[in-house]
C-alpha cells in the first residue's frame, strides 16, 4: 500500500513554537462556536475497533485540546497558583516535548486533499461503549431492579437517621472504641424492628444485630460479628443460595476514569473496592458505558446510588455466578466529534469514505512517547542498554519550562548534588506519595544497578 507524506491533513492540533498563540486562537474560536447552533463545524465519526487500545482515535486521547468551560477556569487558576500548585496539564507539558514528526508520524494512507479539526475539545466529544466477548455493545437502557422476595424493602434506606448512620459507619470501620451501637425503636412493632435489622445488615456489611430491652424500651443493638474480617468479606450467610453471587450492571460515567468510579461506588456502599471487577479501564476525559460486577451487593442497593451520585448512572442489573476479568472484552465502540473543521463538504466526505473503506495507519499516539521534555522512550532505551547513570539523569534532570515550583527545586537539587535523598526533601509532604517513586527507584538503582528487575 502506497503512503504519502503528511502535509495536507491533521486531525490533531499541531505542535509548534506558536502553541500559546494557537491556544488563545482556539479559545476564541470556541467562544464564537458556542454562540452558534446548527452549523457544519461538527462531524460525528463512528467506528468499531476490533482490539482495544490500538486505535489511532483512542491513542490520541490526551492530545492538546482545550478543556471544557469549567476545566478552562481551573487551568487558569493553576497558572495563577503558587509554586506548590498542581503540575501542568498534558497540553502545557507537550509544548516543551515532541512533535508528530519527531516520532515518525509523517505518512497518510491516502492522497486526497484533507482537512483539519479539533479532536476531544470537550469530554463529551468522546463516547465509548464497551463490546463484550459475546459481541454485544453495552448500553444503559434498563433501570428496573430484579425482583427478589429476600430483598429488603425501600423503607430500609430511610429508616435510619443520619446520626445513626454515622455511628454505625464508625463502628463498621472500627474508628472508635465502641463495641456496639444501640438504636432505640420509637414505634415498637415487630415489622419496624425487622426493617431496622435489615437496614443495618444490608447497609453496613460486617455488622450483626439483636434486640434488647433496656428500661422498658426496645433497642436494636448493632455489633461486629468477626472484627475486620467481616468488613473485607461480605456476609455470606445472608445471601440466597438461589441467587448468583455477583451482581452485574452497566455503569455510565462522565469525566471520570474507571478506578475513580469504583472508589466512589465503594465509598457510598461502604465496602472495599476489590469486590468490584471489570473487563477494561475506560478513559477519564470521555463519556463511557461499560459492564461492572460486584460481589454480594444487591441490585436494590446499587440502584439506590442513582439518587445520590452525579455523572454516574447504574442499570441493566442481573445476577450471575462469575466475576468479570480484564481483557475479556472484544473491544470498544467509539463515537468521536471533530470540531472547528476547516474544509469543504466534499473534502470531508472524501476523507470519511477513505477512513471507512481503506482505514488508517495505526500509529502509536503521542502520549506513548512521554508528556514532558524528556521522552520516555529515551529512558527505556537507556534501561535496555544498562546505562543506569543516564537513566537517573533522564528521570531527574531539570526540565526547563515544563514544570513549576517544588519540582523545579527538586530537580535542581539532583543536578547539583546527585543525591536522591536530598532531592526528596525538596518535595512538600503532600506531594511525596505522587513524586517520590522516581527518587526511590533512583536510590535502588544506585545500590543495585545490576540486579534491578524491570
Amino acid at each position: 500500500m502506497e503512503t504519502v507524506e503528511m502535509n495536507n491533513i491533521s486531525l490533531k492540533r499541531p505542535h509548534s513554537e506558536d502553541d500559546a498563540a494557537n491556544a488563545d486562537e482556539i479559545k476564541r474560536q470556541k467562544i464564537s462556536e458556542n454562540s452558534k447552533t446548527g452549523s457544519n463545524s461538527e462531524q460525528n465519526v463512528q467506528t468499531v475497533i476490533e482490539q482495544p487500545d490500538k486505535s489511532m482515535l483512542e491513542d490520541t486521547k490526551n492530545e492538546i485540546i482545550p478543556n471544557e468551560e469549567g476545566e478552562e477556569q481551573e487551568d487558569e487558576e493553576l497558572e495563577d497558583s503558587d509554586e506548590d500548585g498542581d503540575p501542568e496539564s498534558f497540553a502545557d507539558m507537550m509544548k516543551h516535548g515532541l512533535t508528530e514528526s519527531d516520532v515518525g508520524i509523517t505518512k497518510f494512507v491516502s492522497c486526497h486533499k484533507g482537512f483539519s479539526g479539533i479532536l476531544k475539545e470537550r469530554y463529551s466529544d468522546f463516547v465509548v461503549h464497551e463490546i463484550g466477548k459475546d459481541g454485544r455493545v453495552s448500553h444503559l437502557d434498563d433501570f428496573t431492579v430484579p425482583v427478589d422476595d429476600e430483598d429488603p424493602s425501600e423503607e430500609t434506606f430511610t429508616v435510619l437517621s443520619d446520626e445513626d448512620k454515622k455511628r454505625l459507619e464508625e463502628l463498621q470501620l472500627l474508628k472508635n472504641k465502641e463495641t456496639s451501637v444501640a438504636i432505640e425503636v420509637i414505634e415498637d412493632t415487630k415489622e419496624k424492628r425487622t426493617v431496622i435489622h435489615q437496614a443495618v445488615k444490608s447497609l453496613f456489611p460486617g455488622l450483626e444485630t439483636k434486640t434488647e430491652d433496656r428500661d422498658g424500651k426496645k433497642y436494636i443493638i448493632a455489633y461486629h460479628a468477626a472484627g475486620k474480617k467481616a468488613l473485607a468479606n461480605p456476609r455470606k450467610h445472608s445471601w440466597p443460595k438461589s441467587r448468583g453471587s455477583y451482581c452485574h450492571f452497566v455503569l455510565y460515567k462522565e469525566n471520570k476514569d474507571t478506578m475513580d468510579a469504583i472508589n466512589v461506588l465503594s465509598k457510598f456502599l461502604r465496602v472495599k473496592p476489590n469486590i468490584f471487577s471489570y473487563m477494561g479501564t475506560k478513559d477519564k476525559r470521555a463519556i463511557t458505558v461499560q459492564e461492572i460486577a460486584v460481589l454480594r451487593i444487591t441490585a436494590q442497593r446499587l440502584a439506590h446510588l442513582n439518587k445520590c451520585l452525579m455523572n454516574f448512572k447504574l442499570g441493566n442489573f442481573s445476577y450471575k455466578n462469575h466475576p468479570l476479568k480484564l481483557g475479556e472484552l472484544q473491544g470498544n465502540h467509539f463515537t468521536v466529534v471533530l470540531r472547528n473543521i476547516t474544509g469543504t463538504d466534499d473534502q470531508i466526505e472524501q476523507a470519511m469514505n477513505s477512513l471507512r473503506e481503506i482505514g488508517f495507519i495505526n500509529y502509536y499516539g503521542m502520549q506513548r512517547f512521554g508528556t514532558t521534555a524528556v521522552p520516555t522512550y529515551q529512558i527505556g532505551r537507556a534501561i535496555l542498554q544498562n546505562n543506569w547513570n543516564e537513566v537517573m539523569d533522564l528521570i531527574l534532570k531539570p526540565r526547563p519550562g515544563a514544570e513549576k515550583g517544588y519540582l523545579v527545586k527538586c530537580r535542581e537539587e539532583w543536578a547539583k548534588t546527585k543525591d536522591p535523598a536530598a532531592a526528596l526533601k525538596k518535595l512538600p509532604v503532600k506531594r511525596l506519595a505522587v513524586y517520590s517513586m522516581d527518587l526511590r527507584m533512583v536510590q535502588k538503582i544506585r545500590v543495585f544497578p545490576v540486579g534491578l528487575k524491570i
